[in-house]
């Protein structure tokens, strides 16, 4: 999973930095799918991104399907932190559908009567609805959304739909605090609920319960709903039924208190998943939001102590936050480790595989036969093999010899003959040979020629480090 998140990642990167190459070349439907599956591997920030990207694609391509979907996506995933926006890309997505309906959608009676047309209007009237709610103004523009979505998914009888709308008109009463009105339209939900949007259904139904005070309904319908491996909607079901119990007992004040520890609890919860994009620690997410559930459990058990246990929840978790990300760190650091392990052994192992390159070029020069010949008779080499030497150090040597000039201009070429000599490990033996001196007298120019030409008096530094170095 991890892999395939940095994959995603690294195609993102290519596509911006490639844009307006990719702008001719990909589609799209397929800068769609790269959204999704940004999305769905929780890289938020990437996703938006590309859904941003498949917006301009389809417009510029005219492809109005992908545009309508691109712009109902970009909506969702920035419906909790910009409303507004996302609002505004709903009605964008509602203004595209309706001039540009689905190809097997037909317009009934000139209205158009579609499931895709519904769930654009039931998303519109949420988001407006969410604005409202923030903003403290009217739903009037909300209510319209979903009263337009409610009619034709009645008129289609499509089920899944009228349950889905009925809930939205009940989530916007309970916004409007008209409890009685949000506790029907839920009733009436529950009675079309498919199982995909039964748990939604009851959530609404028990909150217009619990805020009409009517402890022993709301109890019963929390107690119907199976969150499974939902870590959020088990929140949301064990934390009303706390609220529940302390309200039997009369305890206003640990109700608040209460209130406010699981505030600060879901706000580390959220802060926990924030840092997911970072470490990948998706596995310790999931312990820690276990570790929340039974603390939780334990606080429900023990509701004489409520207040006690509730705070200790809050500091218990917080080391908890501070043990995975010491933990994630650790891990990291071991990752790197491993990593930079993997590396010098590749280089070392790439060093090796050169070295045995250039010895292997060096030993197939007709030249090297001729300077490493045995016995004392004297070597000659025409400048043309000279010259031949020195272009074959410096083609493997990366232009060693060519800087070697450029560096030291005023060397003689028989000092440059002796560091070709040198690099390629020749025998002082041979070297006398070749300049018709004594070993001695070779010793004597190699010292000469560190001292004098780099300016190294160190002893124990030899002429062959030099020239490695």
């Amino acid at each position: 999973m991890h892999k395939k998140s940095l994959y995603i990642f690294i195609i993102g990167v290519l596509l911006m930095a490639c844009s307006q190459q990719d702008s001719n070349s990909q589609t799209a439907a397929s800068c769609l799918e790269e959204a999704e599956a940004a999305l769905a591997n929780d890289s938020t920030r990437l996703g938006e991104t590309l859904l941003r990207k498949t917006i301009q694609l389809a417009e510029a391509s005219e492809d109005w399907h992908t545009d309508y979907i691109a712009c109902q996506r970009l909506a969702e995933a920035l419906s909790q932190s910009n409303p507004g926006e996302a609002l505004r890309l709903m009605k964008q997505a509602l203004t595209i559908y309706e001039q540009h309906p689905d190809d097997e959608l037909r317009p009934v009676k000139g209205h158009l009567q579609g499931k895709n047309y519904v769930i654009l209007l039931d998303y519109a009237g949420t988001f407006a609805a969410q604005v409202a709610y923030i903003n403290e103004g009217p739903f009037d523009e909300a209510l319209d959304f979903i009263h337009r979505a409610y009619d034709i998914a009645k008129k289609s009888q499509m089920n899944d739909m009228i349950c889905q709308t009925l809930t939205s008109l009940a989530n916007i009463a309970w916004a409007k605090e008209d409890y009685r009105q949000a506790l029907d339209y839920a009733r009436q939900a529950e009675l079309v609920a498919t199982d995909e949007l039964r748990a939604g259904t009851l959530q609404v139904l028990a909150r217009s319960y619990l805020s009409l005070n009517m402890l022993d309904s709301a109890e019963a319908v929390y107690r119907k709903i199976h969150p499974g491996d939902d870590v959020h909607l088990a929140y949301i079901v064990q934390s009303n039924l706390a609220k529940i119990a302390l309200r039997r007992m009369g305890a206003t004040q640990v109700e608040d208190s209460v209130a406010e520890a699981f505030d600060k609890v879901e706000d580390i919860y959220y802060k926990a998943l924030e840092q997911k994009d970072e470490y990948y620690q998706e596995t310790l997410r999931q312990e820690m939001e276990n570790q929340r559930l039974e603390y939780r459990s334990q606080m429900y058990a023990r509701t004489l102590f409520i207040g006690i246990i509730a705070s200790l929840i809050v500091i218990l978790a917080m080391m908890l936050v501070i043990r995975y990300r010491m933990q994630a760190q650790r891990q990291e650091e071991r990752q790197l480790q491993q990593k930079a392990e993997h590396q010098k052994a590749q280089l070392h192992q790439a060093n090796e595989v050169v070295a045995f390159l250039q010895n292997f070029i060096l030993e197939r020069m007709e030249v090297m036969k001729k300077l490493n010949q045995r016995g004392d008779s004297l070597i000659y080499l025409s400048p043309h093999e000279w010259s031949e030497i020195e272009r074959t150090l410096d083609a493997i040597d990366n232009k060693r010899f060519a800087n070697l000039r450029e560096h030291y201009p005023n060397m003689q070429e028989d000092d440059i003959h002796l560091c070709l000599l040198t690099r390629l490990g020749i025998s002082n033996r041979n070297i006398g040979n070749i300049y018709c001196i004594s070993i001695s007298a070779v010793q004597h120019r190699k010292l000469k020629l560190k001292k004098d030409v780099f300016g190294e008096s160190n002893p124990d530094v030899t002429l062959e480090q030099i020239l490695t170095r």
